[in-house]
């Protein structure tokens, strides 16, 4: 109502001036629709065409491998310390070094031990002494004893002769019990003696694994005072050498024991080490929703070391001759994800659904349909709708495909 009261309003010249203005505007729709209609067929508008590049459907192996980072550690370590406290004297292994298994590596101050191992002789050697007269004295109470009851059984020998006889056998045979008891003492005192000298000599050995390992750190220097368990090197052991890594719960399941693995390190970027699951926890921790995984690597030329940082890829399954396409050809329309097919002899594009299997960096399997082959959209694909025109590079990036069978389309499809 306000447009058409100030119409009312506007003077003769005024009106006549816009009737004019919507006049040339008609024409001027006129003539674009004339143009839009000439321009178009019986089908409607043409469609636009867009530039794409295609590369073919192929067919080989492809793998579901599952990559991982971690941290090598020692397959075993130990820390070396005294059993008796003492001045280190010699050390004769370093970092780096090379240790068997039962080789002495250290070497305490042992005068003191010396000492208390001759003392400890010394002892033995009186207490064999006093055993020998308390049995040579047990001998003659003995006879004695043997005597007085053979006189008490004829009457010569009263009943407290006899009585006095026997209490000195029984009293010389409670000596020669003592005596006897002194020198087992004594030997063990010298043996307990010779153990605390052997201890000076410290000696690096264990029970299980490889018979060669190496020194890891060294804690002390030669002529430190040492008490009893003070840490002096630690021996590790890296053939084999350990790679932690951690799997969430989407792998945990898929990660078994004596699965064989591929490792590699940023340091040896053109070697690859061979490893296999040796250990998998048998929980998640609350924390990181993570399980800890192990694996032991041979390491034969000792090349790598505990502290790299390692990748690791665990093949969880492969198929020899999968249908693969590349992944950028993967696409969504319609909810629905698939791959837009490049017809080369009528330059059309066709959408494709399809369903992917394992994906293998940048290729995809396709489970179905089974027959698809041809050549695919990996680029441009984001702007085109199902039977497009497209332009394909003229440098001829697809080569024409076989006369027998059609370009982007399925294996026996009409």
């Amino acid at each position: 109502m306000k447009i058409i009261d100030r119409i009312k309003k506007m003077g003769l010249v005024q009106k006549v001036l816009l009737l004019l203005g919507v006049i040339i505007g008609v024409l001027v729709i006129w003539q674009v629709g004339k143009v839009i209609v000439r321009g178009s067929g019986n089908s409607g508008f043409r469609q636009a065409s867009v530039a794409v590049e295609v590369k073919p459907v192929e067919t080989g192996l492809i793998r579901d491998i599952g990559q991982f980072s971690g941290t090598l550690i020692p397959k075993s370590q130990f820390v070396v310390a005294p059993k008796v406290s003492g001045r280190l004297k010699k050390l004769y292994v370093n970092i780096g070094d090379r240790v068997t298994r039962g080789q002495i590596v250290a070497q305490l101050d042992d005068e003191e031990y010396q000492q208390q191992v001759a003392q400890a002789d010394a002892d033995l050697r009186v207490a064999r002494a006093n055993y020998e007269e308390a049995k040579s004295a047990l001998e003659l109470a003995r006879k004695d004893l043997e005597r007085a009851e053979t006189l008490h059984q004829k009457g010569i020998y009263s009943d407290s002769q006899f009585d006095t006889t026997r209490a000195q056998f029984q009293a010389q045979e409670a000596k020669f019990k003592v005596a006897e008891a002194q020198v087992t003492n004594k030997e063990a005192a010298l043996e307990t003696a010779r153990v605390r000298l052997s201890y000076t000599r410290i000696v690096a050995t264990w029970e299980s694994g490889g018979n060669v390992r190496y020194v890891g750190e060294r804690f002390v220097d030669e002529a430190a005072l040492l008490s009893v368990s003070t840490p002096i090197i630690s021996i590790v052991e890296i053939q084999p050498i350990t790679a932690v890594i951690y799997a969430t719960d989407k792998e945990y399941f898929r990660i078994q024991t004596g699965q064989q693995v591929s490792v590699a390190s940023s340091v040896f970027s053109d070697k690859r080490f061979q490893g296999e699951v040796v250990r998998v926890a048998p929980l998640l921790k609350e924390t990181s929703r993570q399980a800890r995984v192990e694996i032991d690597i041979a390491n034969e030329d000792g090349l790598l070391k505990p502290g790299m940082f390692v990748n690791v890829e665990i093949e969880f399954a492969r198929r020899e001759n999968a249908t693969m396409v590349p992944f950028s050809a993967l696409v969504y329309r319609n909810n629905l994800q698939g791959v837009f097919l490049a017809d080369l002899e009528s330059r059309k594009a066709s959408f494709m659904p399809v369903k992917v299997g394992i994906v293998e960096g940048e290729r995809a399997e396709v489970l179905e349909p089974a027959d698809i082959s041809g050549y695919v959209v990996v680029l441009g694909q984001h702007l085109l709708q199902d039977q497009m025109n497209i332009i394909l590079p003229e440098s001829g990036s697809a080569k024409k495909p076989d006369s027998t069978q059609r370009a982007g389309r399925p294996s026996g499809s009409r």
